[in-house]
């Protein structure tokens, strides 16, 4: 019987392997960052030692949450950062850890920009972002705080912030870390840059799709001769519209980004799906991102709303190389296995995402091994 479950789960595809660049990846199931507010002072802790080992397969691929590079980056409580000598030592023993079980660990480097208040920049000073446009009232999440009005960054001024992502991807592969993931997505700095709600500028980082990736690129480009375009990924959401960040030609600028991300030879894009539509009376993912899938050169991941059915099909039709998880692996530390069984799945607790707790909602959800 054994024999015959393995035979048929081996034709899952998202059970097959995957090469991406120099990783052998045995499955295409990757664990998306996902903000988790535990890393008391913006240091990692201890716990969260068993929280990605908890979630490591050999070879299986986990990206972290959003990691600052910056003392400027924070826009969350309790966030980790990678910008101080105690935070890359705090790392090690983490990056330690899932390696200890064969997995590939990249580190989502991070600057929220406008996404904070003067209560999380120093000194309280002002947020920076592209602009001084502030995040209005109603395009806050519901329970979500206020932000403070940002300062718009002079043109001689973004050189250094380029430089905090560069030094950043340099401290987390001192730390281990595998690669880095650049978030250009989800309403964060870099897509402050990008989308022209947000992006009122005159200068050369404003204005066209050209300019208002040139920021980006740059980003990518920095990081890129830091640590090499092999170890650089960069996460995208085109379509989305997230603390009031969204752009009149989505498409249009998300087929300029992969044609520059293309020049610099980075090995993945991660890409959101827009928001799940209904239709027929269930949500349903629209499956946009063809177009940027077939222009981008090197490994093509997407994440938004998948389920086990989804993922196998987008990646039997060559629609996506890797699947990207969050809630489902947040919930089920043994994801792959539990696609690999077509085993329940855990419910995850919305309630429990973002408390500062070190096990509950963080440690605590069972494996199919616990549960049995």
């Amino acid at each position: 019987m054994e024999t015959i479950v393995a035979q048929r789960m081996e034709t899952i595809p998202l059970l097959t392997p995957y090469k991406m660049g120099k990783f052998d990846l045995p499955h295409r199931i990757a664990m998306a960052p996902m903000t988790r507010c535990r890393s008391y002072g913006n240091v990692p802790q201890p716990h969260a030692v068993l929280y990605y080992s908890q979630r490591a397969t050999n070879g299986g691929l986990l990206i972290t949450e959003a990691t600052g590079v910056s003392d400027t980056a924070q826009g969350y409580p309790e966030t980790p950062g990678v910008w101080t000598k105690e935070q890359v030592e705090a790392w090690r023993p983490i990056v330690d850890a899932v390696h200890a079980k064969g997995a590939v660990l990249f580190c989502q480097l991070w600057h929220g920009g406008r996404v904070s208040h003067n209560g999380y920049q120093p000194n309280g000073q002002d947020p920076i972002s592209s602009s001084d446009k502030q995040i209005p009232m109603e395009a806050l999440p519901e329970g979500n705080e206020v932000y403070s009005r940002p300062r718009r960054l002079s043109t001689e001024e973004i050189p250094e912030i380029v430089d905090w992502f560069r030094a950043a991807a340099r401290n987390a592969i001192e730390a281990g870390f595998d690669g880095v993931e650049i978030h250009g997505a989800n309403g964060y700095l870099v897509e402050q840059f990008l989308k022209d709600s947000c992006n009122d500028r005159i200068d050369e980082y404003g204005g066209s799709i050209a300019n208002r990736c040139r920021f980006a690129s740059e980003v990518v480009e920095a990081v890129a001769d830091e640590i090499g375009a092999d170890r650089v990924g960069i996460r995208l959401s085109p379509f989305l519209d997230f603390m009031d960040c969204w752009d009149s030609e989505p498409e249009a600028l998300a087929l300029h980004v992969v044609e520059e991300l293309n020049k610099h030879g980075i090995l993945y894009c991660h890409m959101l799906e827009p928001r799940m539509e209904m239709v027929e009376g269930k949500l349903k993912i629209p499956h946009k991102l063809l177009p940027m899938r077939k222009a981008f050169k090197g490994t093509f991941i997407v994440a938004g709303g998948y389920d086990r059915e989804e993922g196998n099909k987008v990646v039997d039709e060559d629609y996506a190389d890797l699947v990207a998880y969050a809630r489902h692996f947040l919930a089920n530390p043994d994801l792959p296995k539990r696609f690999e069984l077509d085993a329940a799945l855990n419910k995850y607790d919305r309630n429990t995402f973002y408390t500062q707790d070190p096990v509950v909602g963080y440690t605590d959800y069972p494996s199919l091994e616990d549960s049995s």
